[in-house]
């Protein structure tokens, strides 16, 4: 039996949840989520429990078993508390700030870049007090769609990925940048 499949997933009771065929829809205080339920796997609400079984030992299930609950799991948490990514500007001249419904920043090109913010999703620019050359801003990117939230992350990270001389570019905040040593003068 799966390991993380088996594990009983607990429902708050602001949380209501019901149960299809081929998915499971999960209400909460910051959103609505579906989470799909492949064919096999079966779930099931015990009062504030919520458990995936599988229809047999086969690979195939045993795969989509330990998949499923973990969505499960996800889209529970994402409408009850909901999930965060924070990314780190950092480079001389870089900044980062929100401008109506885009993010705008600048990051060494000729020109400032404008990231739309996609709906369910909340950007903040933060500036804290890192340890960090040539630190800027930090970006955070919160959401209820766990999917979601670190597809954005992604996307922003993707418009000026770290260097790998100076470190400079947008890296996630718990990332650790390796430099090249560069040329030696003579």
């Amino acid at each position: 039996m799966s390991r993380v499949g088996r594990m009983p997933i607990e429902i708050p009771s602001s949380v209501k949840i019901s149960i299809h065929d081929d998915r499971v829809d999960i209400e909460g205080p910051k959103g609505k989520l579906q989470a799909p339920v492949p064919p096999g796997i079966t779930v099931k609400l015990d009062n504030s429990t919520m458990t995936a079984s599988r229809a047999s030992d086969e690979k195939e299930y045993r795969a989509l078993h330990g998949l499923t609950r973990s969505l499960l799991a996800n889209a529970v948490e994402g409408v009850t508390e909901g999930f965060s990514r924070e990314l780190d500007v950092v480079g001389i001249g870089y900044k980062a700030e929100m401008r109506g419904k885009f993010l705008s920043l600048a990051l060494g090109f000729s020109h400032p870049i404008e990231f739309p913010v996609p709906k369910g999703i909340e950007i903040k620019v933060e500036k804290a007090n890192k340890k960090v050359n040539n630190y800027a801003a930090t970006v955070v990117v919160s959401g209820f769609d766990k999917a979601q939230v670190g597809q954005v992350a992604a996307d922003i990270r993707r418009l000026r990925p770290p260097d790998a001389y100076k470190g400079k570019g947008i890296r996630y905040a718990d990332e650790l940048v390796r430099t090249k040593v560069g040329k030696k003068g003579a």
